[in-house]
């Protein structure tokens, strides 16, 4: 079984290994290396089923990955032990994204989020960033509109999953949970890390695996060399890997859980 981290402060515990939801609903503009189809529902159950026996229990989804979070809902109705995270601000429509950072656009997607995966409430809640955080941060009501939405039990932890240095410090100082970028080639946003350790902020990574990409390494040691960077890191609660192969989830949990206990 992986093991278990807090996410920060939260009183949240997610597995070291989250499962990013992105191939179950969107197929189109994606970054991975290679072409994929979406899997039909029995397929995604055993993926599902597979994640949570080998001790998954986080999942990453987002308005803009397509049908993600329907199916989601969809296909665990009865099953609300799972922590989910799920995304404001992103919308995918006819094969590109916009942006919205209203307060109304993030209650309205909050309120669609709750309908979509048939909850009372979402574990976190990020703002998915076009890459100006600090506009985000001081122009826009994302946030502070998921902080009136967290007051009413709507969600319990918010943040950013954000694109910058300073965006990423600013969202480990005020608020839950930070989504940082975080990989074998680059390691700019270290001082978030620092800081969301410092001050007991909860941290997700993504593009651990290069997106996909940590698996062409000429040598084959690519994903296991990123597991042990990304969880090697005190400060991480959990990296966010997406798969539709249950070959590749097995092996990704067994690298997984030879990394997984981080001493201080």
């Amino acid at each position: 079984m992986i093991d278990v981290r807090p996410l920060g402060s939260t009183g949240i515990d997610v597995s070291v290994l989250g499962l990013g939801t992105v191939k179950f609903g969107r197929n189109e503009q994606v970054k991975y290396p290679q072409d994929f189809k979406i899997p039909g529902d029995m397929d995604m159950i055993r993926i599902l089923d597979l994640a949570w026996s080998l001790g998954i229990n986080f999942i990453d989804t987002a308005p803009a990955y397509g049908t993600s979070e329907e199916r989601l809902g969809k296909l665990l109705a009865q099953r609300h032990d799972w922590v989910i995270e799920t995304k404001v601000g992103e919308i995918f429509e006819n094969g590109q994204s916009r942006f919205d950072f209203s307060a109304k656009h993030t209650r309205k997607s909050v309120e669609n989020s709750l309908r979509k995966l048939r909850r009372d409430y979402v574990d976190v809640v990020l703002v998915h960033s076009n890459g100006d955080d600090m506009d985000i941060i001081h122009q826009q009501d994302a946030l502070a509109e998921l902080e009136n939405l967290k007051q009413k039990g709507l969600i319990k932890a918010f943040g950013m999953s954000s694109k910058t240095v300073e965006g990423g410090l600013w969202v480990v100082e005020h608020c839950d949970v930070v989504m940082a970028t975080c990989n074998l080639e680059y390691n700019e946003e270290q001082s978030v890390l620092d800081k969301a350790k410092e001050l007991n902020k909860g941290v997700v990574v993504k593009k651990g695996l290069l997106s996909g990409y940590a698996g062409v390494a000429a040598d084959g040691s690519g994903i296991e060399r990123s597991f042990e960077h990304v969880l090697s890191q005190p400060a991480v609660s959990s990296m966010i890997v997406g798969t539709i192969n249950t070959n590749h989830l097995r092996k990704n949990i067994e690298i997984a859980q030879q990394y997984s206990s981080v001493k201080d």
